[in-house]
């Protein structure tokens, strides 16, 4: 095997092994949910304190993403996941052995502060590896697949780890798979050195950012318990955004900022941002409280649930590997990004009219008429959407800030999606209790607060339709390789959807 082969081999294998220990972090942002009744129920927590066992996480994870990613850049990105995964794994450890409320609860923390570190430099890696067009768009296509699938994954084996053995073992799982991707790791990916400390070691700089995102994400989870205008939830949301806003002009000031703000001059870079911050709040309207659909006015079991999406995952998967990227080459990325989003709002426009009743066992007919057509709807969107704007929040990365662009990208979705669970779970318990004043039946009331959870989600993607429209910029179709088609003296590796 020549070594150009061998190294081409190498380089595919250490995607393999990145996307692995990532779906393995996605997985535990959700896989927890179909666990909680069971983790309630053995270690004694109140229905207010069982949230600190998803919050907890979250509030690690959105946190540190942003300075993880450029820490990355700093001290070089191989070295932050081989920490965020050892921190990660031994977490997972800690929560599988937890036998207290205040164990676990610790233990969620760091598991969110590891999977932070991690995931938050695995796409600007990904980039560096695979500067060519036609496989920067393959590659990126399999992490697009294990980024928004792994949530809907995570509920099949949540379900099926919880009923067949117990819920420590939905944290006992992440132990051989941390220790495999590490060792891999180590073998498999290329340690590239960092700019170095001086290039941006803002230490006031990054205590603003973090102490503003943390309180940001708890002041949004407490809302669904204090609500909007609370003097707490007002309180944090105006100190989160005093921090925010000082370390923003702090690094528009400084020679060395710890977030340089010239990433955002690029308008695809903004806009793909802000699209999926709309479209991942969006989608919480449809995975969240449709998950809360099939198990409370259906009957679903936990595992039913996991089944009940798979099908959806199933093209999302097919969609991610092996159309996405074609696709946008064929097409440009701008009309894929708009066609995708259409499709996912009409998802949601149709969970908006899922009735009351139904079987439990999933593939009845009210399944198959009601919501396979959804579940492949949105699993078509996703799958083509997600690996394009990825790409597209990349696009005005340089190697410098390579990491900052992939923790931007995963921040976004988090924080959007930490947002919209709040809202759309506030307006949808409002909405169920005007229905109960109204005197309609509980399962009618829930289902109707849930159709309104559906359809801010779809009237979001809509906004999110006007900003691909207005602030992505039009981007021609990139030419194909040599040899098939491709200009001659065409360049080879300009970036996919580089700004022109």
């Amino acid at each position: 095997m020549s070594a150009e082969a061998t190294n081409d081999r190498r380089r595919w294998l250490a995607l393999y092994v990145l996307c692995a220990a990532v779906l393995m972090i996605v997985l535990d942002a959700t896989v927890v949910n179909v666990a909680l009744p069971s983790i309630q129920d053995d270690l004694g927590f109140s229905q207010t304190s069982l949230a600190w066992t998803v919050n907890a996480y979250l509030i690690a994870f959105g946190g540190l993403l942003l300075l993880a990613g450029r820490l990355g850049d700093l001290i070089g990105h191989r070295r932050i996941f081989l920490l965020g995964l050892a921190v990660f794994t031994g977490a997972s450890l800690l929560c599988a052995l937890s036998q207290t409320q205040g164990m676990l609860i610790g233990a969620r923390f760091l598991q969110g502060a590891g999977g932070a570190l991690a995931s938050a430099v695995v796409l600007g890696m990904i980039i560096t590896m695979f500067p060519e067009p036609k496989e920067q768009a393959k590659a990126i296509g399999v992490y697009g697949f294990v980024a928004s699938a792994g949530g809907s994954i995570g509920l099949l084996l949540g379900g099926l780890l919880t009923e067949t053995i117990s819920w420590h073992w939905i944290f006992f799982i992440n132990v051989p798979i941390g220790v495999g991707a590490a060792v891999f790791a180590l073998r498999l990916v290329e340690s590239r050195p960092g700019l170095g400390l001086e290039a941006g070691a803002d230490l006031p700089g990054a205590l603003l950012l973090v102490g503003g995102l943390m309180i940001g994400v708890y002041a949004i989870l407490g809302v669904e318990e204090h609500g909007w205008v609370a003097a707490q939830t007002l309180g944090l949301g105006a100190l989160s955004l005093v921090l925010i806003t000082v370390f923003v002009l702090r690094q528009a000031r400084i020679a060395n900022p710890l977030m340089p703000l010239r990433l955002f001059h690029s308008r695809n870079v903004t806009g793909a941002n802000l699209v999926l911050i709309l479209l991942v709040v969006g989608m919480f309207s449809m995975f969240f409280m449709g998950a809360l659909y099939l198990q409370v006015v259906l009957g679903y079991d936990p595992l039913q649930v996991g089944l009940a999406f798979l099908p959806g995952t199933i093209v999302m998967g097919a969609m991610s590997l092996y159309g996405s990227g074609p696709i946008a080459m064929r097409f440009g990325a701008k009309p894929v990004v708009v066609a995708c989003l259409v499709f996912m709002g009409a998802a949601m426009l149709l969970f908006a009219r899922t009735p009351v009743g139904g079987s439990d066992v999933p593939l009845d007919g009210a399944y198959l008429v009601d919501l396979l057509p959804i579940m492949i709807l949105f699993g078509l969107g996703a799958g083509l959407a997600f690996p394009v704007l990825m790409q597209l929040a990349m696009s005005g990365a340089t190697p410098s800030d390579a990491g900052l662009a992939s923790g931007l990208v995963n921040t976004s979705p988090q924080v959007g999606g930490a947002v919209g669970l709040a809202v759309l779970a506030t307006l949808a318990t409002d909405r169920t209790d005007a229905l109960l004043d109204q005197g309609e039946s509980l399962l009618s009331a829930l289902n109707g607060g849930y159709h309104l959870a559906y359809l801010v989600g779809a009237a979001l993607v809509v906004v999110a339709i006007v900003v691909a429209l207005t602030v992505l910029k039009p981007l021609p179709a990139p030419a194909m390789s040599q040899g098939e088609g491709e200009p001659e003296g065409a360049p080879a590796s300009e970036p996919a959807y580089s700004e022109a």
